[in-house]
This record gives structure tokens, sequence and C-alpha cells, in this order.
């Protein structure tokens, strides 16, 4: 019998950077909750606590955990709780990066003014717990013989870019590289790793030009973070098995077009 496309029901699911009531990952840790996965919520501050509380207030299907994903050492204490906790990872969201709560934010500068720190630190933000998470998570997938793993990407670095963006933008195309090459390691095994590359989104972080830009695109609207987690719930689904090592762009049709505005 064919999988429901949402029938995750028994499955447990990571979702990093799910600490913003209003982000993308919170609004996939929701989905997947009323879909009936158990959800492992992450961020770097207590907030994540009061997501677990919004979800599950007696947390028998949702556990949260502070985690600095950047440290590889605070990501492996992370993956043991869930192990410990429910046993397996049979879906992971890769969603943390853009910016960490509490940590003043840059002004965004030109490619040849980025200090050197400033680029690692925004490599490490938006690749590396990408990076550390998988690296945690595949070999229990790995045993297990299922898997899927959705990388929260973005249309900024893979097809489009604008000035001051330049690490952010090599982070996600990096991130959707990483997507294809795990996806052809793993390909067979059980295990589908893609990617998902929003466009413009609203979200509490939004900045006023950021809408106005979003007003431009074809449908003459921002996304919502609603609309992101359904895409990220199609790809976590089991039945989606044979599609692996793709990213799914949902920018309102913002990338077709020539003329904007």
């Amino acid at each position: 019998m064919p999988h429901s496309i949402s029938d995750v029901r028994g499955r447990v699911a990571l979702i990093t950077g799910a600490g913003s009531a209003e982000g993308i990952g919170f609004a996939t840790a929701r989905l997947l909750y009323l879909a009936g996965a158990s959800v492992v919520l992450t961020s770097t501050t207590n907030r994540i606590f009061e997501r677990q509380r919004e979800l599950d207030p007696e947390g028998v299907r949702c556990m949260a955990h502070v985690a600095d994903l950047t440290h590889p050492e605070q990501v492996a204490e992370l993956v043991e709780a869930v192990i410990q906790r429910y046993g397996r990872i049979d879906i992971l969201v890769n969603n943390a990066g853009m910016s960490q709560t509490g940590q003043e934010t840059p002004p965004a500068q030109l490619f040849h003014q980025i200090p050197f720190a400033q680029w690692q630190r925004d490599i490490d933000l938006n690749l590396n717990t990408c990076v550390h998470v998988s690296q945690a998570v595949l070999p229990h997938m790995l045993a297990a013989g299922f898997g899927r793993v959705v990388n929260i990407a973005s249309v900024t670095g893979p097809l489009v870019t604008f000035p001051g963006t330049a690490a952010y933008s090599a982070a996600k195309s990096a991130m959707v590289g990483l997507t294809r090459a795990i996806a052809h390691e793993v390909a067979g095994q059980g295990i589908t790793v893609n990617a998902v590359a929003p466009g413009w989104i609203a979200t509490r972080s939004s900045a006023p030009e950021e809408l106005e830009a979003a007003r431009q695109t074809p449908v003459g609207r921002p996304g919502t973070p609603e609309e992101i987690a359904r895409v990220a719930l199609f790809l976590a689904s089991p039945g989606c098995s044979y599609l692996t090592g793709q990213m799914l762009v949902a920018d309102g049709g913002n990338s077709l077009q020539e003329i904007k505005g």
C-alpha cells in the first residue's frame, strides 16, 4: 500500500534552528508533529523549551535540547540525548543558520572587506552546523537502513545573490553541493538527502526592503514558513523514496523572471 504523503507516524525527527516561534524550523517541527512524528527541537538558547511546551506540554512526543551546533562536541551530546530518549533518528532537518540569538549580527560587507574571522563565522553558522549534525546522525540512519535528510538552503547562492552576502551565498551553494554528494554516497541504503531553497520568506527578522522585494515576485507576496515546512514534510515522508540529491526551489517564481518590479 502506498504511503500517505505526510505519513510520518512513529518516526523521530530532529529539527535544528527551531527556536523562533515564527521561523521555518519551528513551522517544520509543528507540521511533523501534527503528522505523527516525535520531534526533537534544538537551538542555542532556553527559548527552545518554550517551543517544546507549545507543541507538547507533557513532553511525550517532543523534547528540546540547547546546543551550539558550531561545536562538534555539543552536537555529539545532542545526538546521544536523542538516541537515549527515542533510540533512533529517522528524519533530520538542517535549518540552523543565519544568526544566533544573543549574538550581534555584523553589518553586511562586500567580499573584499570581510575580515577572515567573520567569513569563517558565517561559514560555521550556515554550512558547518549542517556538516556537524549530518556527520553525527548519518551513522544511525545507515545502521537502521532508513533516513530522510532535508537541508534548508536558499536561492541566495545556488541561483541568485546580491552585494553583502558573499559568505552566506558561498555557504548555501556549498550546502547544495554537499546535499548531492551525501545523497550519492548513501543512495540505495534507504536514505534520501535533499535541499529546499526558499526565496523571500516573511519572518520576524524580515527587513522592510526584503518584504518589498517579495512583493515583486510573480505571486506578489513573500512566502510563509509553513509553505517551506510543507516542502520539507514532503521530502521527509517515507513515500518520498525515489527523490534524492535534489534542490527544490520555493520562491514564488522569483528566480524565473528577468525583469523585476
